[in-house]
């Protein structure tokens, strides 16, 4: 083979391995801005229902929140996943209580390895309900 032939394969296989690394830079980038930034940020209350780690692979806490209705009308359920341990351990401490749930959504994740649904429980707080009916959330 002649010098240049080897030159010009060189070339074309670090012009390759270029390209993925820039491919792998601009995937890593988009996963951080959809996973740390939030398009909107919220909370629901109703009474916890269901809650577990889920996948073969990507282990994923997932729970369901009974949202309060009207009474006579069909329940509406609220799906969210949990990324942080501390979280899913208040998220589990709060099991068959009422409560309101403190959520951010992250649109655009590429897999479920993050999570099952776009809803990202963030915080727990218990809603005791006073003597006159009234809700009361710590702190109030």
């Amino acid at each position: 083979m002649a010098p240049s032939s080897q030159s010009t394969k060189k070339s074309a296989v670090f012009t390759v391995l270029m390209l993925l690394l820039v491919a792998a830079l601009l995937f890593a980038a988009y996963l951080w801005v959809v996973l740390n930034w939030s398009y909107s940020v919220g909370n629901r209350a109703g009474f916890m229902q269901k809650f577990s780690e889920k996948g073969w692979i990507c282990k994923t806490w997932e729970g369901e929140l009974s949202l309060i209705a009207i009474p006579g009308a069909a329940p509406e359920k609220f799906f969210f996943s949990v990324r942080d341990p501390a979280a899913a351990k208040q998220v589990e401490a709060a099991m068959g209580k009422r409560v309101s749930l403190d959520y951010q959504q992250h649109i655009g994740l590429p897999t479920n390895c993050f999570g099952e649904t776009q809803y990202f429980v963030v915080g727990v707080k218990e809603v005791v309900t006073r003597n006159d009916g009234r809700d009361l959330l710590p702190g109030n």
